[in-house]
C-alpha cells in the first residue's frame, strides 16, 4: 500500500483511526475462553465490529509471543483474516525490531513476506544498515520510533548535542534520507503533542503513527492541531480504550461504539482539509 492509497482510504472512511490489537489473554472476556483460540476469536469479533470505522489495525506482537507457538499462531491467523476479508485495511506489526543487517533481513521476511503485514515498527538506534533491509520492500512501510510516550523517553530521546538539538530530532533528520514518504513513517506519542509542530518542520509530509490517545491520556485535538498535514498524515492509535471497554458478551458492540465516537471526531477534523 502506498501513502496515496492510504490517504484515499482515510478520505473514504472519514477516519484515521488505528485500533491496537493488544490482546492480553488475562483481560479477555469470559465468553471467548471456550474457543480453541480465544485470542483469535476475540480479535475476529473486534475486527468485524469496527472494520468500517478504522483504516488500520496494529497487533502488538508481545501479547502473542508471550504465549509461545499458540500465540504466534493467533497472530498469523489474525493477519490472514484481515488481509482476506478486509484487504483495504493497513496492517501494522508493532514488533519494535532493530538489529544488524542480516538479522533485520530475516525480521523483514517474517513480517512482510510470511505474514503480509503492510508495516513494521523498528527501533533506529543501530543506524541505517539495520533499517535498510526493511525499506527494500516495495509498498511496505517501516515505522521508526522517533519520540515515544513513556516516561523513560527522557533518558535518551531529549539528549541535546552541541547544537542544542534533541536526539529524537537527529533521528528524524538523518533517517528521512534513508527512505521516502512512501516507505517510511514515524512513531510519535500522543502525550508528546506539543513537539509535533517542530517535528513537522523536519518531516512535513511523512505519515506519523500516534499511540497514546485514549487510556494513556493523549489529546486527539492537540495531535490534529500540530500534526495533521494536507494529506492527513496521521494514524492515531487507540488500544485498551476500545478493545477492552467492555468484558461482557457485548464487548464487540461496545468496542464499535467507542471506535465510532473517535471516528466521528476524526470526520470533523478531516472536513477541514
Amino acid at each position: 500500500m502506498t501513502s496515496k492509497e492510504l490517504f484515499e482510504n482515510i478520505k473514504k472512511k472519514q477516519s484515521f483511526l488505528c485500533v491496537g490489537l493488544d490482546s492480553d489473554f488475562d483481560k479477555l472476556p469470559e465468553c471467548v475462553l471456550k474457543y480453541d483460540d480465544p485470542i483469535f476469536e476475540f480479535n475476529k469479533r473486534i475486527i468485524d465490529a469496527t472494520h468500517d470505522l478504522v483504516v488500520s489495525y496494529k497487533p502488538n506482537t508481545a501479547f502473542y509471543e508471550s504465549l509461545g507457538s499458540k500465540g504466534w499462531a493467533s497472530l498469523e491467523k489474525t493477519a490472514k483474516y484481515i488481509k482476506t476479508n478486509y484487504p483495504d485495511v493497513f496492517l501494522i506489526a508493532d514488533a519494535k525490531r532493530g538489529d544488524i543487517g542480516n538479522t533485520s533481513k530475516m525480521y523483514a521476511k517474517a513480517f512482510f513476506e510470511n505474514m503480509n503485514f503492510d508495516a513494521l515498527t523498528v527501533a533506529p538506534y543501530m543506524g541505517d544498515d539495520s533499517v535498510k533491509p526493511f525499506l527494500s520492500y516495495k509498498n511496505k512501510f517501516t515505522v521508526l520510533l522517533a519520540l515515544t510516550s513513556n516516561s523513560g523517553a527522557a533518558n535518551f530521546q531529549y539528549f541535546k548535542d552541541a547544537n542544542n538539538n534533541n536526539l529524537f530530532e537527529k533521528v528524524l533528520e538523518s533517517s528521512k534520507e534513508w527512505g521516502t514518504e512512501d516507505n517510511l513513517m514515524y512513531v510519535v506519542g500522543a502525550t508528546k503533542a506539543e513537539n509535533l509542530k517542530e517535528i513537522r518542520k523536519i518531516i512535513p509530509n511523512h505519515f506519523l503513527l500516534i499511540p497514546g490517545v485514549g487510556a494513556q491520556g493523549g489529546s486527539l485535538s492537540e495531535v490534529v492541531k500540530y500534526g495533521m498535514n494536507k494529506q492527513c498524515g496521521l494514524l492515531v492509535n487507540s488500544s485498551r480504550g476500545i478493545i477492552f471497554a467492555d468484558s461482557t458478551n457485548n464487548f464487540d458492540k461496545i468496542a464499535r461504539q467507542k471506535a465510532l465516537d473517535i471516528q466521528l471526531e476524526m470526520k470533523y477534523y478531516l472536513n477541514s482539509l
